[in-house]
């Protein structure tokens, strides 16, 4: 990033919602991390961006497994381990988007989904947990009390720490 142009106040944390978790005024979104879309940030310039952010304080990175086709996970799990930063960070990701077009099940709030959702992310983000994760997109067929219900699976597994809609 050029000397003359700073992110100010990134290191000035507020609480996210009504919870204890301290968060950066500004989040990283990461919609543009990977081209596998046919656009967005190669791997080098995503890093760049990464890296800038974390040096001007902020804390808070937001991805989904629906970015890139799930290279913007795969990228962020890359960088936290190549910068072994994992703790320091509030690591946010989304489910919801149909990542299956020819399955019925391939998308949406259910059970069945976020959970296979949940076990992708992971694995891509290099992590035992998620610090916020996101319901990203409203289903209107998926009754709210399972959404809510498995939700409440992943926090208790310690999978999921807080919960986003």
């Amino acid at each position: 990033m050029p000397e003359n142009t700073r992110l100010e106040g990134l290191a000035q944390y507020h609480l996210l919602g009504r919870s204890g978790l301290r968060v950066s005024p500004l989040c990283l979104g990461t919609m543009t991390f990977g081209n596998a879309a046919g656009w967005g940030a190669a791997e080098n310039v995503a890093f760049d961006l990464f890296t800038t952010y974390l040096e001007a304080g902020g804390n808070f990175i937001d991805t989904a497994d629906g970015y890139t086709a799930g290279e913007s996970e795969h990228m962020i799990g890359n960088f936290m381990r190549r910068l072994q930063n994992r703790d320091r960070l509030v690591l946010a990701t989304k489910f919801t988007v149909n990542q299956f077009p020819n399955d019925p099940n391939g998308g949406g709030n259910s059970r069945k989904r976020m959970m296979e959702a949940v076990h992708t992310s992971l694995r891509r983000l290099q992590t035992d947990y998620i610090d916020l994760y996101w319901v990203h997109v409203w289903d209107t067929m998926t009754p709210v009390e399972e959404t809510m219900a498995a939700l409440n699976t992943l926090v208790q597994q310690g999978k999921v720490r807080y919960i986003g809609l």
